[in-house]
């Protein structure tokens, strides 16, 4: 008995592998027979997926691209101090709350009035190499300062002096004391610093940085005799603008004494950029799904036309709607599938493409977008099958047998 039970078992596993086997063989010779209509489908497929896969790689990366473009336009963040300067302390407190991986640059600046030939200059001193990171836009003719004594000056100081790269210059700087005189009147003493300097560079910003001269944190206090202090601190960070707020919000309440705030022009301008394209990029696509679907749907229909005289003999013959919706909807599956997987490799090198051209950079590749993009394509090629599948389940087998 046991022996008959596992047999039947085995006749019924049979069975089933002989009718899927017999499954596949119609699809495939179905879609051979009819090589030109489908590669016309499997095209406008692989189109569709590949525009879909291109489009939401950058959709997704379009943010970081974007970001590191906009930080090439300068700082995105403000500290101050709330009254007088902020210390050194102030600065690496500020720094501390800053993700690494957020962090483009980090610049603390301070500003005292030198002279050059008696005349007042304003010279600002920073870490210069921080600078570059978060005024990459400006137009250096030479090399920036990389040890002391080297100072880059603004172009408008460089005409008012004559001062080319390789010359020598002094500044000079006085502060000023009170020391008690013999009456008991006081008498202001004026105490003059100088430092010679070589000029690396003369900076062409078109903006007010053109009148200073910029140097070193140490040259500042040697030509000060003062210890660092700073009067403003900028940021360059590259994240969203709700992240920002939400970032200056926690420096002004976590470091005591400064006051951090956005440069609206630069992150205003970020959002509205980014908004856009992505809402474009996002429209391009349902437009471009949707013509895949029409095409697949046209060329199924025209399928089903060609098929009307097979779908009525096999009808005439016992085979029923769910075997015929079957093996329509395996030859959609197999073509969205198929599409789905070329699209999703040709999307990666469109996207990379339009990345090397439009913000010279690489993409990030997304391995997870492949299953997503065959499943759409698969989504989108059964959704495009329903109508010719419905007209090929309404085919009356006598009136086509009789030739109507």
């Amino acid at each position: 008995m046991e022996k008959t039970v596992n047999l039947q078992i085995q006749d019924t596993k049979d069975i089933d592998m002989k009718k899927r086997k017999m499954y596949i063989r119609m699809i495939t010779a179905s879609l051979l027979r009819r090589r030109s209509r489908m590669i016309i489908a499997l095209l406008a497929i692989s189109i569709g997926a590949m525009i879909l896969s291109g489009l939401v790689t950058i959709y997704i990366d379009v943010p970081r691209q974007m970001g590191a473009q906009f930080r090439s336009y300068g700082a995105n963040m403000i500290v101050t101090p709330d009254s007088d300067r902020m210390m050194p302390d102030q600065v690496e407190a500020v720094r501390g709350l800053v993700p690494d991986d957020k962090l483009v640059g980090i610049a603390a600046y301070r500003y005292e009035t030198v002279r050059v030939n008696d005349r007042p200059v304003m010279a600002a001193s920073a870490d210069l190499e921080q600078v570059q990171k978060t005024s990459p836009f400006w137009l250096v003719d030479g090399e920036w300062p990389a040890a002391d004594g080297e100072i880059m000056i603004g172009k408008n100081v460089a005409r008012m002096y004559n001062l080319k790269p390789g010359k020598r210059m002094t500044c000079t700087y006085a502060p000023e004391s009170e020391t008690e005189a013999g009456d008991g009147e006081t008498e202001e003493v004026v105490l003059d610093n100088w430092v010679d300097f070589t000029v690396t560079a003369i900076l062409d910003t078109g903006g007010k940085e053109e009148d200073y001269v910029y140097m070193r944190t140490s040259d500042m206090e040697k030509l000060t005799g003062e210890a660092t202090a700073y009067d403003v601190c900028e940021l360059s960070v590259s994240s969203g603008s709700d992240e920002l707020k939400a970032l200056s919000g926690k420096i002004s309440e976590q470091v005591p004494g400064v006051s951090a705030r956005l440069v609206k022009r630069v992150t205003e301008s970020e959002d509205t950029v980014l908004s856009k394209l992505q809402s474009l990029v996002l429209l391009v696509t349902v437009v471009v799904l949707a013509l895949t679907m029409i095409c697949v749907a046209t060329t199924m229909t025209a399928v089903v036309a060609e098929r009307r005289k097979e779908i009525g003999l096999r009808k005439a013959l016992g085979a029923s709607n769910q075997s015929i919706i079957a093996e329509f909807m395996g030859e959609g599956i197999v073509l969205g599938a198929c599409g789905g997987l070329l699209g999703a490799i040709l999307g990666f090198l469109f996207a990379q493409a339009v990345s090397r051209n439009v913000f010279h950079s690489s993409i990030t590749l997304m391995p997870w977008l492949v299953p997503v993009t065959i499943l759409a394509s698969v989504l989108v090629t059964g959704a495009a099958c329903m109508i010719p599948i419905r007209s090929a389940t309404q085919v009356d087998p006598a009136l086509v047998l009789k030739g109507e």
